[in-house]
This record gives C-alpha cells, structure tokens and sequence, in this order.
C-alpha cells in the first residue's frame, strides 16, 4: 500500500505468514503499528524496518497476554488505534476424537475468545470518533463443515459469522468491518496444524502467498468490504459450496481433508 487511510494499527500473529505480510505493508506505507505476537524477537526483527512501531509480546491465549492488549486500546496517552487486525489463529488436524483436549481449548480461547474481547473493545474505542476499521481473518473453511479439521473450521464460521454482523450493526456509524477469507496460503500454518500433507494434495495455482492476502484484505477493509475471499480459485470454492447441497459439501470436504 503506497497511501493508506489507516494513521495506526494493531496486528495480532504479526510474527510471521498474513499477519507479518500485512505488517509489511502496513510499515512501508507509513502506518504506525503495535504488533503483538508470543515471539519477541521476529516482532523486533520487524520493528527494525520501520519506524513508529511497538512490541507487545503476548500470549492471547491468557488473561495476562489478552488483558495487555486491550489496555493498549484503551490506553488514551499513546496513539490511538484506527485499524485493528486480528490474525492471531492457529488450527488441529486430525480425527476430533483423537485430539489433545488442552490443544482444542486453546484453538478456541484464540480463535473465538481473544478475537471477540479485542473486536469489542476495539469498536468501543472507535465508536465514539466515528471512525475506525476492523479487520478479522477467517478462512473458506468457514463456508463448509471441515472433517479432520473440525473445531479449527467451526471457530472460522464463527469469525465470519461475528464479523459479518458486525459489519451491519455498524453500518453508517464509520466504522467498516471486513473478515478476510483465505483459502490454501503459504504461510507456517501448515506445520503449526499438522497439515503439510495438503502441499503435496493441491496444485501450486491453488495456493496464495501471503503478500497477495494481505493486500487483498487491507484492500477490502479499506473499501469497507464485508467479505474479502482472496484469489479466483478460493472465490470460485466458495461459490459452488453455497450452491452444492450440504450433505454433498460435507461429503467432499472429507475426502479433500484426509490428507495422512
């Protein structure tokens, strides 16, 4: 992004994939940032580049690491923030029954729960200037139940669902909400969720980098889009599952995702 209309931003996961991407662009456009993440030394690898920018190294998945960076948002003495991004997610794989239960809780404390503390007190600062934007990442797996990759799919169709509401409640206010819907991008997801197997499964031309993602979102959110689906191949997934009856979606969505 040459010219931004963002003046300072917060990205959660900006330590690495489409959180560190849009870090990137968001830096080379002159957008002051705080940029949380658990790995200090890549947020300060980061922070190096360019110039305006804080660390705040936390765990979202705890009250300590949640609780400081909603007194960021709140805190009225440092810059205020117009642009929130929650990229911070991780997901499982595997059979549901299988899965390590603490590793589930997690997945949802960080995908659910710290996404929706941060949107609300995000909206509850920006709300009395008139302005603001929002910008969560879900992914197409939040269109279709996702065997082998149960609980990681359900929370995006809550991410999508949220924001998408948001998006409405919020209209006129100037306040713009988009979630960003990713399909295959390359990024460490795959090993964080134990899913390299899906490289090897897809075609190159199914995949995105990281750098197209993030400047689709940041497009989208900018444009006050309420739903970002990157790529012609990821728009054109989610087209036929919405046109495909559910019992058929579910039915090839597992035998897609038995990638072992």
């Amino acid at each position: 992004m040459t010219k931004a209309p963002f003046s300072h931003a917060l990205v959660t996961g900006a330590s690495s994939g489409i959180g560190e991407s849009i870090a990137h662009k968001l830096g080379k456009a002159g957008v002051g940032m705080v940029l949380v993440a658990r790995r200090k030394d890549r947020l300060d690898a980061i922070a190096a580049k360019y110039p305006n920018v804080e660390v705040l190294a936390a765990d979202l998945t705890t009250d300590t690491g949640l609780g400081a960076v909603l007194e960021r948002l709140r805190d009225v003495t440092r810059p205020q923030i117009d642009l929130v991004v929650n990229n911070a997610g991780f997901g499982t794989s595997g059979q549901f029954v299988s899965a390590d239960a603490e590793r589930l809780s997690r997945e949802i404390s960080l995908n659910i729960n710290a996404l929706t503390r941060i949107s609300h007190e995000a909206v509850r600062q920006m709300l009395p200037r008139g302005r603001g934007y929002l910008l969560n990442v879900s992914s197409i797996a939040s269109f279709q139940p996702g065997p082998d990759l149960a609980v990681y799919s359900a929370t995006k169709a809550f991410v999508t669902s949220l924001t998408e509401a948001l998006h409405e409640e919020l209209r006129g206010s100037g306040i713009r909400v988009t979630a960003l819907c990713p399909g295959l991008t390359h990024t460490e997801f795959q090993s964080i969720s134990n899913t390299t197997g899906l490289e090897s499964k897809f075609p190159e031309f199914a995949w995105m980098s990281a750098d197209d993602v993030a400047r689709d979102g940041l497009r989208a959110v900018a444009d006050g889009k309420a739903i970002c689906v990157p790529g012609v191949v990821n728009k054109s997934l989610v087209s036929t599952s919405k046109l495909t009856p559910r019992a058929l979606t579910r039915r090839i969505a597992g035998l897609v995702t038995r990638f072992r």
